[in-house]
């Protein structure tokens, strides 16, 4: 089950990234399907506001990171427990009873109880998908905020529904993509967790016990490419965070909702879609806190940057076509590239 699982996360990314590739190659034949993709692609300003036809107000924005955030807490929630109870990172050798109840079926595999009985390697990876989880979490919970206090969306704006469903697949998808080693473990100890307190009750609650310092200290005893790869994160998450404080002054004055002017500041100097630009160190952070071992998380990856730069020439296409004076030093998402 995890297998599959695995694969079909892995045909998922690669679906929704191979027509991306294709549309964006150089080819006078695929001009109408680049124009077809584009067309499902296009939201706010580089979409006709008189566009109607299965569209929605592209406000609904909001309904990615309500799932995002809740989904992703789950996951983080319930992997954690698990990882803290059975993957704990010890160094103490098993002790005789331990060894002597598994041995006669006394302890179960999904019991609330520690076991010490999982590789080391196992539970390594274990507190990885935590690590990788939290910093998910850190993500979702900044972009739920921007999209109530900060974006401030065009009443006319409009996205198409294809890709409001994918944006809604995407924020299921990422942070199972980053857990998917371990999910049904987690779903089967969650499950088991949720059968006893139905037939205990408070007797079940009263016999838990936690050390609050064991739930942190085995994330500080990841390796280096952690540490390395949340600098890159934050960077990226600190500059996203000014390109939307960015966009989203732009709209202040609210008896002029309909125009659209130059993003100035920050990554905007060098890139047109700075934010986009930003998303992509953020995720690319993800891949080297995860190791860089994991073709779904990469795959994962290869998705982000498709889809964005795909969206970011556009935009930078629209900016010169509407914009007599628009910055011509400025690429459309990667500085001195593209």
């Amino acid at each position: 089950m995890e297998v599959e699982l695995v694969g079909l996360l892995r045909a998922a990314w690669i679906a929704g990234t191979l027509p991306i590739l294709i549309a964006s190659l150089p080819c006078s034949s695929l001009t109408w399907f680049h124009g077809a993709l584009l067309g499902f692609a296009k939201r706010g300003k580089i979409m006709q506001s008189s566009s109607k036809k299965f569209t929605v107000p592209q406000k609904f924005f909001s309904h990615f990171y309500v799932v995002a955030v809740a989904w992703t807490t789950l996951l983080l929630v319930t992997t954690w427990m698990y990882a803290y109870k059975m993957a704990p990172v010890v160094t103490k050798p098993f002790h005789y009873s331990t060894i002597t109840s598994h041995l006669t079926g006394g302890s179960h595999i999904f019991s609330w109880h520690k076991t010490y009985s999982s590789s080391m390697k196992y539970r390594y990876d274990i507190w990885q998908s935590v690590f990788l989880l939290l910093l998910m979490e850190l993500q979702v919970l900044r972009r739920f905020y921007e999209t109530i206090y900060v974006s401030s969306y065009s009443p006319s704006a409009r996205m198409h529904i294809f890709g409001y469903l994918t944006g809604l697949f995407f924020y299921t998808a990422a942070p199972l993509s980053l857990c998917c080693n371990c999910v049904l473990e987690v779903y089967k100890f969650s499950l088991n967790g949720v059968a006893q307190f139905i037939v205990e009750g408070k007797n079940y609650m009263s016999d838990i016990e936690f050390d609050w310092w064991e739930f942190v200290i085995p994330l500080l005893k990841l390796s280096w490419n952690q540490w390395i790869g949340t600098a890159l994160f934050l960077w990226g998450w600190i500059h996203q965070l000014r390109c939307h404080a960015i966009l989203g002054s732009l709209r202040e004055d609210t008896e002029q909702t309909d125009d659209y002017v130059i993003p100035h500041g920050d990554w905007f100097e060098m890139v047109s879609s700075a934010h986009y630009l930003a998303e992509i160190v953020v995720y690319a952070g993800v891949v080297v806190a995860s190791g860089g071992a994991d073709l779904t998380i990469w795959l994962l990856f290869g998705f982000v940057v498709a889809n964005l730069v795909f969206a970011a020439a556009e935009t930078h296409r629209w900016y010169h076509r509407t914009f007599d004076k628009y910055p011509r030093k400025r690429f459309a998402i990667i500085p001195f590239v593209y």
